[in-house]
Parts: structure tokens; sequence; C-alpha cells
């Protein structure tokens, strides 16, 4: 996504919103391994609320992932 960067003079560049993605390391217990995922804010609010593996479940049956 674009949009304008607006300075206190109201002069207006171009800039680039960036994506909240995070690089994080989760430890998967059903299965006694750590797991590396690139992860969004939102999506490491999931994991917390629904557990990692209901939350690899959902992802995989959506299509957003293929295997984990």
């Amino acid at each position: 996504m674009y949009g304008n960067s607006v300075s206190h003079s109201n002069r207006k560049t171009r800039r680039t919103f960036q994506v909240n993605i995070f690089k994080k390391k989760f430890f998967l217990a059903e299965e006694k391994r750590w797991i590396d995922l690139s992860v969004s804010a939102a999506g490491i609010r999931m994991i917390n609320k629904l557990g990692l593996k209901n939350a690899l479940e959902g992802a995989k049956s959506k299509g957003f992932i293929v295997k984990y």
C-alpha cells in the first residue's frame, strides 16, 4: 500500500506502508519441536487466543500455509 507523507508545511512526498510482520519461533508442544513462522501482530494475538496447534490447523484449512 502506498500514500503520502505530509510534512508540517503540507508538502506531500510518496511513501509506502510496510506490513507488520515478525519472524517468531514457537514451540509446538504436541510434536516437541520448535517452528519458525513469519507472522503478523494479529496472527500473534490469534495464536495466543486459540493456541498454536489450532491456529496452524485453521491457517492450513484456509490455504494460508501448506505444511508446518
